[in-house]
């Protein structure tokens, strides 16, 4: 059997889902739906931790694999940025520069691993909270969006890796798919990055 393994933040735990468990755990259905059905084992692992940026990623990567590395294959899907780009009291959380930095120590880590590695887009927010810093004194702003995202797609062309586009997925509906926060998506949004990561899927089924 291999092992998909999805690094990230709270959109990777699927935070603010209480209907399906955000898409990981959709993912995770429906490869064991396909493996019941006769196809080929495949066994998902949400790793994702609310609030983590690449700093916390780059220190655990390496033992979160060491702990689930199968002899059959391992596929890993890396989605950071939300946090890393938001600003609180001023300052940026994680600077470009180290975004950049981290995600490359992250990947060049889970080489070691993995038989395909996936970076994800960071998603759209809302307009109603664009540039707007909200309760938790974090502000997140299109811009700084599309600044990490094209940083991410840099890197996965320079690395030859695989880049997972939710952003343009989401960005023409996002006030339909988003939670009321303005950040994290709703079940409706969920079900479309599960829908769109399900083709990703089906390749190691």
């Amino acid at each position: 059997m291999k092992y998909g393994l999805f690094f990230g933040d709270s959109i990777t735990y699927g935070e603010y889902d209480g209907v399906f468990g955000g898409w990981v755990d959709i993912l995770k259905r429906y490869a064991l739906q396909k493996y019941n059905e006769g196809s080929k084992e495949l066994i998902l692992y949400n790793l994702g931790i609310g609030g983590e940026t690449t700093e916390g990623l780059v220190k655990r990567i390496s033992h979160e694999m060491e702990a689930r590395n199968s002899a059959a294959g391992n596929i890993v899907f890396i989605g950071y940025g939300a946090n890393d780009m938001a600003v609180k009291n001023g300052t940026q959380t994680v600077e470009p520069e180290r975004f950049k930095a981290n995600i490359i120590t992250a990947v060049q880590k889970a080489k070691s691993y993995a038989e395909a590695i996936y970076l994800i887009s960071i998603l759209p927010v809302s307009a109603n909270i664009d540039g707007i810093a909200v309760a938790s004194g974090k502000r997140r702003s299109t811009a700084q969006i599309l600044r990490y995202n094209r940083i991410l797609q840099e890197i996965a062309g320079e690395y030859n890796l695989n880049y997972l586009d939710f952003y343009s997925g989401f960005v023409a509906d996002k006030e339909l798919l988003l939670s009321r926060d303005g950040v994290h998506p709703n079940e409706k949004g969920y079900g479309i990055m599960a829908e769109m990561a399900i083709p990703i899927i089906e390749k190691y089924l």
